[in-house]
């Protein structure tokens, strides 16, 4: 789980990029103090540094496109699960079939 300090600096740099203001560690600071939580100091300057050549809105657009193929649910409701539990049974085969070919793992 992310720490205070951490998700403070998330909703500082996610204010600064909804009002398309650069994303430096001064205005992280700035944010943080103003809404009364004190951080460490690296913190403002690790998201500076992360987030300092990148566009936010397209890093989430891109997240939350790709997350629901990660973990699609199905349209179907809760019968969609039953046709994947009905799948045949794949049978193993013995160690008496696997001499009958004439190979063994060892030889």
């Amino acid at each position: 789980m992310a720490s205070n300090d951490e998700l403070a600096c998330v909703y500082a740099a996610l204010i600064l990029a909804d009002d398309k203001v650069a994303i430096t560690a001064d205005k992280i600071n700035k944010i943080v103090g103003a809404a009364g939580v004190s951080v460490e100091s690296y913190w403002p300057d690790l998201f500076a540094s992360a987030l300092a050549d990148r566009d936010i809105t397209d890093l989430l657009m891109s997240a939350t496109s790709a997350a629901p193929a990660a973990g699609a649910a199905p349209a179907a409701g809760g019968d969609a699960a039953a046709p994947a539990a009905e799948a045949a049974p794949v049978e193993e085969e013995s160690e008496e079939e696997e001499e009958a070919m004439g190979f063994d793992l060892f030889d």
